[in-house]
Order: C-alpha cells, then structure tokens, then sequence
C-alpha cells in the first residue's frame, strides 16, 4: 500500500484510513455530512496525490493526444485545460482524463489512480510518433482546495489574482512560497475552488500554509467520502462506478467530448453509435420512496422488469434526499419517468431527474 507526501499527517489529524486505487488515503475525518457542507459553504481541503500525472512532449505530442482522446484537444491553448475520455477499441471507456496544455507541444493528462498503468499502457501502444512520454504520478502530489471561500482565502499564498482564473484554466505560478506551482480551476465539487499541483517535497509546506491562511475562514481537511457525495450531487462520473470498459461514452451523456471532427480509436463505431442512437442511458434519479440507492441495484419498472443498473448513489447531504445515477434503457431516460429501485428484494419507486441535482 503506497502512502502519499501527506498521509502521516491526515494520520495524526485522526483520519480513518482506507486502502483506495494501491493507496492508504483518508476517507473522512469527523464525518461526511459535516465535511460534504464545509466544501458547500466555506473551503475544504483534499488530498488527491493519488492521481496519475503524465507528461508528452513533442512535435507529435498534440497528433498522439488526438489520436487516443475523444475530445479536439487542436482548440487547447496554453493555460486552458479539457475533459476528454480515452476510448478503447470496443466501445467503451479506457479512462476520463484532464488535458492540460502547459506549452506549445507540450501536454500533461491527469488520469484516475485506479487507471495509472493501464493508461500509461494503452497511449504508450499507440505512440508510434516518438512522443516523449513521462510518468510523473510518483513524483507529484496534488491539493483540491474546494469552497465558496477558497479564492478569498488563499488570495495571500500568490501574486496572481486567483479570481481570474476562469473554469477548466490554469496558471503556472507562486503559491505557498514555492514557485512554478500549477494552480487550476478543474473542480470535481460544484463549488468554486480550485487544484494545486506540486512536488512531493514541496506539498508539506504548501499543505501547512494553506491551513494557516484559511483559519479564519473555517478551513478544514477533507475525505474521499465527502469527495464522492459532492461530485454526486454535481452529476459527475467516476470512472469504475458511472463509466467503464464496457460504458460508451454517447451512453454516459459524454457526446458533448466526443468530437467526430478528427479520428480518434473507435471513432468509426461510435459515430455509428451516434447515427444508430443508443440503446440505454445514464441519467439520474431522485427516490421518490424511502429508501438509498447503491451500485449496482437493479432499475425496473412498474411491472417489475429488468431495464437498467444503478452506478451511484447516496443521500445528497446538500439536499436531504436520496439521489443516484445509473443505466436505464431509453424509454425510460426521460425526466419524470417512473422507476424503480430494488433494494433488499422490494421495488422502491424514483423518478428519472435532470442533473446536476445540487444547484448553486
């Protein structure tokens, strides 16, 4: 089990530890509701060092990208960032990912823990263009500092104004009294907020001077639990649950990265996919019965007949309900249509709803 830079202080501040994605990170520390609305109303902090961080470089780095994303990373300008999806050759999804274009013909991807090898594998397969390829997962830790008062509060660490760095753009500047850090809005939250990216010698300090400049705002450490509810209630995948191998992303409601403007792999069968029409959906639901949806619940319908899966779900802290998002097939992917839920071998009825389900 890998620890990051940080875990022995997430160990001392009296987290409960659990082994995720190869390593020992802090699932909560006083509880997820109390966490879940600290990054609602002020700022928290996560630890997600256990992200991978790639880095191509080269004439061809770009080409290589296009090649292996479903996403035009061509319209990426240096300081913006993209969502983009690594489709395989079934249909399905290899990873979701981050593309950062930090450079002219220079680019760094940041992919989920879970998925580091397999990623490094697949685009390494596919770079016959002499792409420089670093893995630089190791080395580098990574900081989401999440809330309606994360800019105010870290406005001091920097020199540059952190209100200005618009959604899914970044800055390669100071902070914390390091320099050359990577400061970007990319939050997987719904609140405003945004990611440091550092060296694993340089994220201790960082981590110290965040807490010190955020004190009077109510600042505090935060978990993978309240992460995951967060992200829920925005409507957001994660990669194993909502998205996998087998999910097409024109299914997961990702056409809108999937750009048949280029060719990328598989790109054939999915815009055939796409002229076809698919056959089921991810969408989201709220319970209209008590009761809390888990992955991999069975979806029916009134007549209890099989017509989808639960991926996610959880009570949404944020709105005192009971929320989830999961496959269904396409008569049923509408908002108000009727499903239901089989928890514990009783049909619990929900109502298929238009995400996000937390709104600002």
């Amino acid at each position: 089990m890998k620890n990051t830079a940080l875990s022995h202080i997430h160990e001392s501040l009296g987290a409960k530890m659990v082994p995720f994605a190869g390593y020992n990170m802090p699932v909560q520390y006083e509880g997820v509701n109390a966490e879940h609305e600290t990054v609602r109303t002020a700022v928290g902090v996560f630890d997600v060092s256990h992200m991978g961080e790639f880095l191509l470089s080269g004439e061809n780095a770009l080409a290589l990208i296009q090649k292996v994303s479903s996403n035009d990373a061509s319209t990426l300008e240096v300081g913006k960032a993209q969502y983009s999806c690594l489709p395989n050759s079934e249909g399905g999804i290899v990873d979701d990912l981050i593309i950062y274009k930090i450079k002219e013909e220079q680019y760094l991807l940041v992919v989920n823990a879970s998925n580091i090898e397999k990623d490094w594998n697949w685009i390494s397969s596919h770079n016959d263009l002499g792409v420089d390829m670093k893995d630089l997962s190791e080395d580098y830790s990574l900081l989401a500092i999440q809330g309606p008062k994360a800019v105010e509060a870290m406005q001091s660490l920097t020199s540059i104004d952190l209100s200005q760095i618009k959604y899914y753009h970044f800055e390669v500047a100071d902070f914390a009294g390091i320099e050359h850090v990577i400061i970007s809005a990319t939050g997987y939250t719904g609140s405003s907020g945004f990611e440091i990216y550092c060296k694993n010698s340089e994220v201790e300090q960082i981590w110290t001077k965040v807490f010190e400049a955020g004190a009077s705002f109510g600042i505090k450490p935060i978990g993978l639990a309240a992460r995951d509810t967060l992200r829920l209630e925005m409507g957001f995948c994660l990669y194993g649950n909502d998205i996998n191998d087998t999910t097409s992303p024109l299914e997961a409601g990702l056409g809108w990265i999937t750009k048949f403007t280029k060719e990328f792999t598989n790109s054939e069968n999915l815009k055939a996919q796409k002229e076809a029409g698919v056959s089921r959906k991810l969408v989201g639901f709220e319970m209209v019965d008590r009761g809390i949806p888990r992955h991999d619940y069975e979806i029916v319908d009134a007549d209890g007949n099989a017509i989808g899966i639960v991926t996610s779900g959880t009570q949404a802290p944020s709105l005192g309900i009971a929320i989830g998002m999961g496959y269904v097939t396409v008569p049923f992917s509408t908002p108000d249509s009727e499903i239901y839920i089989r928890i514990r071998n009783k049909d619990i009825k929900a109502k298929v709803v238009k995400m996000p389900f937390y709104k600002k």
